[in-house]
């Protein structure tokens, strides 16, 4: 029986643009290519699990105005559970600023409505939830509430995970609450090493490793995954999709291995494309992807 997948994060709207390259202190540079779309890394990841064959429940904030609305629209186009997506007068719809330069991005984010969301919201969401089930976390909310999620998470007997991005060292006293632990390399380093969270937590870590695919160390025993090879487009969404299509395989039974590796390809599909959600595969184009 396939469990149920609970993601309580951020909801933003991008705001992307190309450069020749990236501009240097006080540079003003001449871009192209400008266009809006969907992202939030909470949105993301939901909307990645829900393409690649999971059936999900999201929980995040928007504000009262047209990005959010339109923004709730784009998730429950993809199947997902939005009845926990909360609207808030006053503040704006999160929104990041991205910038796009030979496959590279740098991101600049105003948390706007995402910063409301509080442990009211998680209480709501996990209601639902039963042992078995997985939630799914990142660092664009407050990070009380994202550990408080955690907790409660911990308590219902759901399998936590942990996407600890952007790495913010207030979440290293929650870490014991993870089962699954899914930094990149350079969040990695800025919460301690590899070293470290290991020792902070009992569960399984992945460190995804960019182009050179990804590693798992569980049980102690750490393996290194390669990753195909692609032209990189836009990367802004590939830890999202690894994300998404990781717990979207968990949450049917397959085992770690075979969901990591799936989790990957995806990534890579995404990588050729632009843009947050709109890079996201389903789960037919990964299955058919012809190397």
């Amino acid at each position: 029986m396939m469990k149920r997948i609970f993601v309580i994060g951020s909801i933003n709207t991008d705001f992307n643009i190309r450069a020749p390259k990236m501009p240097s202190k006080g540079e003003t540079l001449v871009g192209y290519g400008f266009f809006t779309a969907h992202g939030g890394k909470g949105a993301n990841q939901a909307v990645a699990a829900a393409r690649l064959g999971g059936d999900v429940v999201m929980c995040g904030c928007v504000g009262d105005d047209t990005f959010g609305r339109e923004s709730i629209e784009a998730i429950e186009t993809d199947g997902i559970d939005v009845k926990n997506i909360r609207t808030v007068g006053g503040v704006p719809t999160g929104n990041a600023v991205i910038i796009l330069s030979d496959g590279d991005n740098r991101i600049i984010i105003d948390k706007g409505a995402n910063a409301l969301i509080d442990k009211n919201d998680v209480d709501r969401t996990l209601s639902e939830a039963k042992a078995g089930d997985i939630l799914l976390v990142q660092l664009e909310a407050p990070t009380d509430v994202v550990g408080y999620a955690m907790k409660t998470g911990r308590k219902k007997g759901m399998t936590v995970i942990l996407n600890p991005a952007p790495a913010n060292r207030e979440i290293i006293k929650y870490l014991p609450l993870c089962d699954m632990l899914i930094p990149n390399e350079t969040e990695t380093e800025l919460l301690g090493g590899e070293d470290a969270l290991l020792s902070a937590f009992d569960g399984t870590l992945i460190i995804t490793l960019g182009g050179d695919g990804y590693a798992i160390i569980d049980n102690g025993v750490k393996t290194k995954y390669s990753c195909i090879k692609i032209e990189p487009v836009d990367t802004t969404a590939a830890g999202d999709t690894f994300c998404g299509g990781l717990v979207a395989k968990l949450a049917c039974g397959e085992k770690l291995e075979t969901a990591a590796a799936f989790a990957s390809l995806a990534a890579s599909i995404a990588c050729t494309r632009t843009g947050a959600q709109p890079s996201v595969p389903t789960k037919e184009e990964v299955e058919n992807y012809k190397k």
